[in-house]
C-alpha cells in the first residue's frame, strides 16, 4: 500500500507578517498531484490542519477545496486534529465527510477504533489519535498521572487490544500529534510541555506497523516505523535549513518499510545574516540571498541609523531585524535577553527564587509547586483554546 505521509498544514497562518495562503495553496495543488501521479492508496494528515482553532475564512474554504480534490480523487484521507487546532470544530459533520472517503478523527474516545483500508496483501487498520491534551483526557483514558507519556501510552493500549482482536496478518498504522523522544523542534512548534516533560517514548507506538507523527515541523526520522513528516512550509527562520516534504511510505504485505521524501514547493528561500550593517551591505558573497526572507542580526556595538530602510536597499524580503552588538560577557549592558536564550519557563522561575533569596535555589517541594503552577496555567490555555 501507498502511503502519502503529511503534517502541520497550519492553514491561515503567516510568516512576519506574509500571507502564505497563496504557498500553501501551492503545496496542495502539489499534494493531490502526487497523489494522481505516484498512484497513492491513502493520504494521512498528522494535525495542526489549521493554524489556530478559529482559522479566517480563507483558510477554511482553502482547506473545503482541498477535501473536495480528495475526494474526486478517489484516495481515502486520514486526519487528525492537532494542538493548534479547534478539534470540535474540525469534527463537525466528520460523519458525512467520511461518506466521501474523507476520515476526521478528533474525538480521544474514538482512537481505538481504525479507518480499514485494503489492497491485494489484505486489511490495513489505521488509527487515528488526536492530540491528547492531557489535563483534558485523563478522565477519558483513566490515567493516574496527567503527563503525555501516561495519555498516549493509554491510547496506545486501546489501539493493540482492538488490533489483537482482528484477523492475523493485519496491518496498522497510527497517526499520533505528539513531541516523541529523538525528535528535533525548531521554534515555531507551540509549547506542549506538561510536568516538566513534554517528550514521550518511541517505544509508546510499539506493536504496530508505521507511525506518522505531527507536530515538529522538520520532517525526521526517529526509527524506521516512527517519522515526522513536518510542516510543508517554513514557519519560522529556525527553519532556514530544513528541507521541506512529505514522506511517500511502501507498507509492504508483511508490514515491511519502503520511505521515499517527495519535496514540496518553496515559496521563497530563507537567509539568517548576522554581521556589522556596513559588512551587510558590502559583502559580495551575500549576494545569493537579495531574493530570499531575510532575518539579520546586527552586531554593530552602536546602533546604526535606519538600518531596515538601508537593509532592505539591498535585500528588500528583510522580515525580521535584531541587535546582538559584540561585548564581552562582564560588559553590564550584556542583553538579558541572551542570558535567558535557550533556558525554560521553570529554569527561569527558578533561577529568579535563587536571586531574590540570595543564594541558594527551590527544594524539591517548591520545584514540584513551580511546576504545577505552569502546568495550571498551560492547562488553563488548553481549555480556553478548546472553547474558542
Amino acid at each position: 500500500m501507498r502511503i502519502l505521509h503529511t503534517s502541520d498544514w497550519h492553514l491561515g497562518r503567516s510568516f512576519h507578517r506574509v500571507g502564505l495562503l497563496d504557498a500553501q495553496a501551492a503545496f496542495l495543488d502539489h499534494l493531490v498531484a502526487t497523489v494522481r501521479q505516484r498512484e497513492i492508496d491513502a493520504v494521512l494528515v498528522a494535525g495542526d490542519i489549521y493554524d489556530r482553532a478559529v482559522p479566517p475564512l480563507a483558510a477554511v474554504e482553502l482547506f473545503d477545496r482541498a477535501l473536495h480534490r480528495l475526494a474526486d480523487a478517489g484516495v481515502p484521507t486520514v486526519m487528525i486534529s492537532g494542538n493548534h487546532d479547534s478539534a470540535r470544530r474540525l469534527g463537525v459533520g466528520a460523519g458525512l465527510i467520511e461518506r466521501a472517503g474523507i476520515h476526521l478523527r478528533t474525538d480521544p474516545a474514538g482512537c481505538a477504533t481504525p479507518v480499514l483500508l485494503s489492497d491485494t496483501h489484505g486489511e490495513v487498520a489505521f488509527y487515528g489519535l488526536p492530540y491528547l491534551e492531557p489535563a483534558l483526557v485523563r478522565d477519558e483514558f483513566g490515567t493516574e498521572k496527567a503527563g503525555h507519556e501516561a495519555v498516549l501510552g493509554a491510547a496506545m493500549e486501546r489501539v493493540r487490544a482492538d488490533l489483537a482482536g482482528r484477523a492475523p496478518g493485519t496491518r496498522s498504522v497510527v497517526l499520533a500529534h505528539a513531541f516523541v523522544v529523538g525528535g528535533e523542534p525548531s521554534e515555531s512548534e507551540r509549547d506542549i510541555t506538561v510536568g516538566g516533560v513534554a517528550a514521550v517514548p518511541a517505544g509508546v507506538f510499539d506493536g504496530v506497523d508505521y507511525v506518522a507523527l505531527g507536530h515538529l515541523h522538520g520532517c525526521q526520522t526517529v526509527n524506521e516505523r516512527v517519522r515526522y513528516a513536518g510542516s510543508p512550509l517554513a514557519y519560522s527562520f529556525s527553519e532556514t535549513a530544513h528541507r521541506k516534504t512529505m514522506w511517500l511510505v511502501e507498507l509492504g504485505p508483511a508490514g515491511e518499510i519502503e520511505a521515499e521524501r517527495i519535496d514540496c514547493p518553496v515559496p521563497r528561500a530563507l537567509a539568517r545574516i548576522r554581521g556589522p550593517l556596513a559588512t551587510l551591505l558590502d559583502d559580495p558573497a551575500l549576494a545569493r540571498h537579495q531574493d530570499s526572507w531575510i532575518e539579520a542580526t546586527l552586531t554593530d556595538p552602536v546602533r546604526p541609523a535606519e538600518p531596515m530602510a538601508r537593509l532592505t536597499e539591498r535585500f528588500p524580503h528583510t522580515l525580521s531585524l535584531g541587535f546582538a552588538p559584540e561585548r564581552g560577557d562582564d560588559d553590564p549592558l550584556a542583553s538579558y535577553a541572551q542570558r535567558l536564550a535557550g533556558r525554560t519557563d521553570q529554569q527561569i522561575a527558578e533561577d529568579f527564587v535563587a536571586h531574590v533569596r540570595g543564594g541558594p535555589g527551590p527544594d524539591e517541594r517548591e520545584r514540584t509547586v513551580l511546576r504545577d503552577a505552569f502546568d495550571e496555567v498551560r492547562a488553563d490555555d488548553a481549555v480556553r483554546e478548546v472553547g474558542r
